[in-house]
Formats: structure tokens, C-alpha cells, sequence
């Protein structure tokens, strides 16, 4: 009996090793299948890297920015589309934005981004708007240059100032401050060239920027014969304890126009107070002075934005042209307020009141009083707004 057990248990013992050895060669051939199967997709990418292109990994960012208006405002379309501001601009012969008292579509914004390899980025913006289709910004931006440098090549908004570089649907108010639009135009300046940032590798924020343009804005410089625009600026932030931070800045321009030389340099100040995670109190102000063919301009806006939350906010602007050209006004003001809502993250009804007293229409300075009511719907992937 005994050698009966004896022998069963040897024969389960075996049985059992057997299988044991059977499940190990299983998963052994399994492990070396896998393998297998790995150094072969290795080999395939490694193939197509070295002689295909592979479309997934460079497929662009895509955005799509609309803005469209209701204007109410005292006077006649006829008239405000030939307005002029005495001293600085004769005759306006471009209004891209709220240019019709009525429903205006203002423009639909198409915008692209892209890794193009290990070394640089590229950017194109396009403008839609009913009567034509326009390059906005097109450039392509470094990634990997030593010392902190970044390089850009292209056409693009120059880094002057303090919101020139900012699209307009990005900006609080609808409509650009009036030493902008007197001196650069409502689009600033915008030019094909090359810019170099160089950011300070300390603590506090400082960034230095040159950059050489072209030069065709016409309302400051113009000159056609050649590239003549050449503008530096310097910037600074940095916080005053939890709650408080400062902007600040420098900028000068030099170029020159069909009879002479000009020179545009500009102060900017932006102090910010954070209430909680989603309110906050800014004021911004900025001067600009512009001696042009030997004739000396400034003006200055300063404003004041209040966000209640992530859906309300309200602000105010006041803008001023306080030196002008000889026998022209130097009282040239405009007073401006802001209500803004926001449902969603990327959606905006921003209902602004402006009382303008700037303006010539016809040759005669006449005060105009506007309300405006605008719709902003931002969609698809962008860039971050600026501080």
C-alpha cells in the first residue's frame, strides 16, 4: 500500500513539473515573440524617419477668431468714413473695424501654428473680412539659440509699446487708443523684417528686443526706397509681494519718410492688483512723442480695468493728444467706458460708450458719441493674451 502512495506522488510530482516546464516554454516564446515585434516596429520608424515624412507629427494648430458689431453713433457713414484727426491724419481712407453705423462683420481671424523641426516655430495670421483676404502676420520664430536669444523673421507686429504687438480682439476696448491711431494708424506697425529679444537670465524679468523693418507705415514713416525702420525697446516686470506686480517699459523708433527723418519714442506703465484667483484691478497708461520732419507730437491714454470675475469686465479710457503741430489743436481728447461679459472662456459681448471729441468730419471738428455692442468667439487652439 504504502509503495502504492509512494509511487503516485512521484508520478503527480512529475506531472506537475512537466507542466510547469511547458507553461515556462510558452511564456518564453511569447516574451521572445513580443521582442521580436518590437525591434521590427523600431525598425519601421527608424525607416521612415530616415525617408519618409510622417504628416501626423507636423500637423499645425488651428484657431478661428470672429468679431462682429452693432454700432448706434451721430453721424452719417458717408461722413465718418473720410474722417480726419487735425494736425495728424488728413483723411482716414482704411476703418477695418465698427466701420458702418449699423451691423458691421468685422473680420474673421484664421490663425496657424507650428513646430517646424527642432529649431524653429511657425506662425501665420490671416485676416478675412468682407472686401478682402489679408496676411495679418507671417514669421517664423527661433527656438534653440544660446545666451537666452530668440530670433524672428518675417512680417509681423513690432514690439513697440504696449499693446502694439496685441491683436485686436485680445485687447480690452474696441477700438485703439487715439495717440495710436493719430500717429501709427489703427493697426501699428506692422512690417516685414527681423526682430532679436534677448531675456535677462535673473530673477526679475527684463527683456531687450531690436528690430529692422521695412518701414511703409505712413502716417510716421513711409520712405519706399529701402528699409528704414529701426526700433529697440527694453521691458521690465516684477512683483510687489503677493498681490501687486508692475509692468514697465521703454520704446524708440527710427525712420524716415519721403522728406525727412523721424523718431517716435514711447513710456508705458501697467500696474496690476490681484484681488482673488479670478478678480483683479489694472491700470495701464502710455506716452508717445513723435518728432517727425522736425515737427514735435505727443499724446498719452491711461485706463483703468476692473475684472469682477471670470465672467464681468469694466473699464475706462481716457485718451489725449496734448501737442501738436503749429496752428493745430492741442485739446484733442476722447473719453471711452467698457462693459464686458463673458459665458464661456472664449466668448465675449463687450458693450462700449464712446465720447470723442478728436475728430473732423468734412473739415469741420465736430464731437461724436458712439455705442457700440461687439461679439468676440475665439475657437481652436492660440496663444496666451498678454498681461
Amino acid at each position: 500500500m504504502k509503495k502504492t502512495i509512494l509511487i503516485s506522488v512521484a508520478l503527480s510530482t512529475l506531472m506537475l513539473h512537466a507542466t510547469e516546464k511547458s507553461d515556462l516554454e510558452n511564456r518564453v516564446k511569447v516574451l521572445e515573440k513580443a521582442l521580436n515585434a518590437q525591434k521590427q516596429d523600431k525598425l519601421k520608424q527608424a525607416l521612415n524617419k530616415s525617408n519618409s515624412f510622417n504628416q501626423k507629427s507636423f500637423i499645425p494648430d488651428i484657431s478661428l477668431i470672429l468679431s462682429g458689431s452693432a454700432v448706434a453713433r451721430d453721424i452719417d457713414n458717408d461722413q465718418y468714413e473720410g474722417y480726419g484727426i487735425d494736425g495728424f491724419v488728413e483723411s482716414t481712407d482704411e476703418i477695418p473695424f465698427n466701420k458702418n453705423r449699423g451691423f458691421n462683420l468685422n473680420y474673421a481671424e484664421f490663425g496657424m501654428h507650428s513646430v517646424v523641426g527642432p529649431y524653429f516655430d511657425a506662425d501665420a495670421i490671416f485676416h478675412l473680412s468682407p472686401n478682402e483676404f489679408e496676411i495679418e502676420e507671417a514669421y517664423i520664430t527661433s527656438k534653440k539659440l544660446p545666451a537666452n536669444l530668440q530670433l524672428k523673421a518675417g512680417s509681423f507686429k513690432s514690439g513697440f509699446g504696449r499693446i502694439n504687438a496685441i491683436h485686436q480682439h485680445a485687447q480690452h476696448f474696441s477700438n485703439q487708443p487715439l495717440v495710436y491711431e493719430a500717429m501709427l494708424g489703427v493697426e501699428g506697425i506692422k512690417d516685414a523684417g527681423v526682430s532679436l529679444n534677448w531675456v535677462a537670465p535673473t530673477d526679475t524679468y527684463i527683456m531687450a528686443g531690436a528690430e529692422a523693418l521695412q518701414g511703409t507705415n505712413e502716417l510716421s514713416f513711409g520712405r519706399s526706397g529701402s528699409n528704414n525702420l529701426y526700433v529697440g525697446y527694453l521691458k521690465t516686470g516684477f512683483d510687489l509681494g503677493d498681490s501687486n506686480s508692475i509692468l514697465a517699459g521703454g520704446s524708440v523708433a527710427f525712420g524716415k519718410t519721403e522728406n525727412g527723418d523721424s523718431k517716435l519714442y514711447g513710456g508705458e506703465l501697467t500696474l496690476k492688483h490681484t484681488i482673488n484667483s479670478y478678480s483683479s484691478l489694472a491700470w495701464q497708461s502710455e506716452y508717445l512723442y513723435r518728432n517727425r520732419e522736425d515737427i514735435k507730437q505727443s499724446g498719452y491714454y491711461t485706463q483703468l480695468i476692473y475684472d469682477k470675475d471670470s465672467n464681468w469686465e469694466f473699464g475706462v479710457r481716457y485718451d489725449a493728444l496734448n501737442k501738436n503741430s503749429v496752428n493745430q489743436p492741442n485739446d484733442l481728447k476722447k473719453y471711452s467706458a467698457i462693459a464686458q461679459y463673458k459665458p464661456f472662456e472664449f466668448t465675449k459681448l463687450r458693450l462700449q460708450l464712446n465720447h470723442d471729441k478728436s475728430k473732423s468730419f468734412e473739415g469741420i471738428r465736430k464731437d461724436e458719441n458712439q455705442l457700440l455692442l461687439e461679439f468676440l468667439v475665439e475657437t481652436g487652439a492660440h496663444g496666451a493674451h498678454a498681461f
